[in-house]
């Protein structure tokens, strides 16, 4: 009897079961779009910054002191590179300096890199926006990152001078030329960051073949938590930590972002609730008599209530699967071919690490939590056109 009272006004039902539909639409996409995005950002964090896992001297993060490099460092890489489930291990030397140029002067971090590993572990090669890579014929080049370069008005061969401390706490200097200008998805790391070959930095730290820092990259993301205990228990007098340790406004990002996504379908679910209300009421409205009849013939208001609450789950079940199709089959387009987001704004993106185009992922993993609110939005919203109907008196309802 439900099912039949609301297709007694076709056009009113098909436009609400289309409204559920769209709003339910709409709820999905933003979920995918956050993992999409999320999703993004952890790989760019993960395979483009600062790998799986780090390694330091318990005591080098603490103020960056050039002297406390790993103890048997190249050992340690070996055996780490060795290792089940890792799939690449590369030694930085790090210190914190300052970059002169002949138009002023910026605070950076300086990375000594082995250019071909840290081509693989951070993608720098792809980075590079203009001029080359490292010359291995070379001495002392660099490279900075464009925001960097268009801050300190550097261009190609421009000539720049690094000072910083060395291991022994004396300021060293030395100069290098801009052998390529980077970009990458994130503009506060490239303001911040150059690169230079690791023997000439280390030259003038005076540590030999010695480094800061080792980047993991696994074979699997799964793997972080085991593997990094692993390596705690192997090496506990060093500093092992993973992505979520190393950026930890990433991971927080990911969390709340999840709650928000939530609160956003939620909201959206609350815009349609008025729609059925609205719905329910005129329906409720024009059966008055009906309903005072139906009353005066004796039918339990708990049954009232029952057919009431079926009709509005009817519509709402009617346009779900619409809604999930459709969002399934779009989103699934967008997945292969890219969603590309300039239109936002690339500065506004790449201030906040991401790229400009974002995959959307079918949140599958959610869909559970969605039926659940869209289910809950149903029963909530017949409640009030529901006490109107088991409010009604029969004698005043079949004078209408």
């Amino acid at each position: 009897m439900a099912w039949r009272n609301i297709w007694r006004n076709k056009m009113r039902s098909m436009v609400i079961i289309l409204s559920i539909a769209v709003g339910l639409f709409a709820g999905i996409a933003v979920l995918a779009l956050y993992k999409g995005m999320m999703k993004s950002r952890v790989r760019t964090l993960i395979y483009a910054e600062a790998g799986h896992l780090q390694i330091h001297d318990s005591n080098f993060k603490k103020d960056y002191d050039p002297r406390y490099v790993i103890i048997n460092g190249s050992k340690i890489i070996k055996e780490i590179a060795s290792a089940p489930g890792v799939l690449l291990a590369a030694p930085r030397s790090i210190t914190q300096g300052m970059l002169a140029t002949t138009t002023g002067s910026a605070g950076v971090q300086i990375n000594g890199v082995i250019p071909e590993l840290e081509y693989a572990v951070s993608q720098l090669k792809r980075k590079i926006v203009e001029g080359a890579k490292f010359n291995s014929a070379k001495k002392n080049e660099v490279l900075i990152g464009k925001k960097l370069a268009d801050k300190m008005k550097l261009k190609l061969r421009s000539k720049l001078v690094l000072t910083f401390t060395d291991s022994s706490g004396t300021i060293v200097s030395g100069a290098f030329r801009v052998a390529g200008i980077f970009q990458s998805d994130n503009a506060p790391l490239d303001e911040k960051n150059v690169y230079v070959d690791i023997k000439d930095l280390n030259a003038l730290l005076s540590i030999s073949y010695a480094f800061h820092e080792i980047v993991i990259l696994l074979d699997r993301d799964e793997d972080v938590s085991s593997i990094q205990d692993n390596l705690r228990r192997r090496y506990p007098g060093l500093l092992i930590e993973s992505w979520r340790e190393i950026s930890p406004e990433t991971d927080l990002l990911v969390k709340t972002t999840n709650q928000y996504s939530y609160i956003i379908m939620i909201i959206i679910m609350i815009a349609l609730a008025f729609g059925i209300i609205n719905t329910m009421l005129m329906a409720i409205i024009e059966r008055t008599r009906e309903i005072g009849m139906m009353l005066a013939l004796g039918i339990n208001r708990l049954r009232l209530f029952t057919l009431i609450l079926l009709e509005t789950i009817f519509l709402t079940l009617a346009g779900t699967p619409i809604g999930i199709l459709a969002a399934w089959l779009i989103i699934n387009y967008y997945n292969k071919k890219g969603l590309n987001l300039s239109g936002l704004g690339e500065e506004m993106m790449s201030s906040f690490g991401f790229g400009m185009i974002i995959y959307p992922e079918f949140p599958i993993d959610k869909l559970a939590g969605v039926l659940i609110i869209v289910i809950a939005t149903a029963i909530i919203s017949c409640l009030f056109p529901a006490l109107r109907a088991l409010m009604l008196q029969p004698v005043v309802a079949l004078r209408r």
